[in-house]
């Protein structure tokens, strides 16, 4: 990344760093000690030419959305992946941005780990999983996925600037948002860099438990006071729930130990009770006593959109990088995900094109 051009946040900048041509620039509390602030302070000030560059780049996708979460660990990526998939399948041409610089997962839910970035004339080509869904992602410009990124605000910031001005996305129907969790520099960045080119607004994923909750509230209030319409919250993980031939089935031993019985007890089921197999057993995960996001949802004047179960075929076809809409495997979680997704994209929006 290049630094020290007109309007670039220096990589030796502090954390917080308003940028060189902000009106705050050398004055704000963030530029205290910082080798820069002299510079900042004196130089002359104006609109920051990358945005331009951005807002023509952003000119040929018509919906933007951002996915957000309060807390890490509430399964936001596997979302945005599942939601990019879904779009695609409806013949969308789908973008998806992972801007979780520390932690980049999209390209391994996507199955695209080990793939490189190229450029052409016309900028940097996002890495495509099929001709009408392409991902652009740190991982794949990391020479090895093991390796920890430890980067300032600034550096974080002028990243995801050169994800919105360098690269070539073509004409998109939607370009999905993949944020870290939290309020920090990162969604800062893209709302300001983003706003002048028009966010359709946020999609908030949580748990249902009241940690999660309390972190949602924070990020519903962000998104007010930047101006972001919230979408909707979708509750994920809310409750295990499987069909009854997928368990496991174990017995307790007299030593403690628990053996594995789960064909004796299929079997048994098959021959004396076989509408059995076609039910799904549930069980609360997480103490949802307080309500959770739907009362959250009621209480913060924002829509909800659906509950999610927790469902191992759905984390599998995430560690595995594919659609949890393509089989029947998910047959739990894909009809879920699939409603939430309708109220998202209305049918006559689907039968006539974004």
């Amino acid at each position: 990344m290049e630094n020290g051009g007109y309007g670039e946040i220096p990589d030796n900048a502090n954390e917080h760093c308003p940028g060189p041509q902000s009106e705050s620039a050398g004055k704000s509390e963030a530029c205290d000690g910082c080798p820069n602030q002299q510079d900042c302070a004196t130089a002359p000030k104006g609109p920051d030419p990358d945005l331009v560059a951005i807002a023509e780049r952003m000119a040929t996708v018509k919906h933007k959305i951002l996915v957000l979460s309060g807390k890490g660990g509430v399964g936001k990526s596997t979302f945005s992946a599942q939601l990019s998939f879904a779009l695609a399948d409806m013949n969308y041409q789908v973008g998806l941005l992972d801007i979780d610089i520390c932690g980049p997962s999209i390209p391994k839910m996507l199955g695209l780990e080990g793939q490189e970035i190229h450029q052409s004339n016309l900028g940097w080509s996002p890495v495509y999983v099929e001709s009408n869904l392409g991902v652009m992602s740190i991982g794949f410009m990391l020479p090895d996925p093991d390796e920890a990124v430890i980067w300032r605000g600034p550096r974080k910031n002028g990243i995801i600037k050169q994800f919105l001005k360098d690269v070539y996305w073509g004409e998109l129907d939607f370009l999905v948002v993949d944020a870290p969790p939290g309020t920090s520099d990162e969604h800062i960045s893209i709302v300001q860099f983003l706003q002048a080119t028009g966010i359709d607004g946020a999609i908030i994923v949580t748990t249902p438990q009241q940690v999660s909750l309390i972190d949602v509230r924070k990020e519903v209030n962000f998104c007010k006071k930047v101006g972001i319409q919230v979408l909707g919250v979708v509750e994920n993980m809310s409750g295990l729930s499987q069909y009854l031939e997928d368990f496991k089935f174990t017995k307790p031993t007299e030593t403690g130990e628990h053996s594995d019985i789960t064909e004796w007890a299929l079997e048994y089921m098959r021959a004396n009770a076989p509408e059995l197999l076609n039910l799904v057993a549930c069980t609360e995960v997480f103490d949802s006593s307080g309500g959770g996001a739907t009362r959250m949802c009621r209480e913060m004047g924002v829509p909800f959109l659906g509950k999610v179960p927790l469902d191992p075929q759905l984390c599998k076809a995430a560690e595995e990088g594919r659609s949890c809409f393509f089989d029947q495997k998910c047959r739990v979680s894909a009809p879920a995900l699939y409603s939430i997704i309708k109220k998202l994209v209305p049918r006559e929006s689907m039968e006539n094109g974004a």
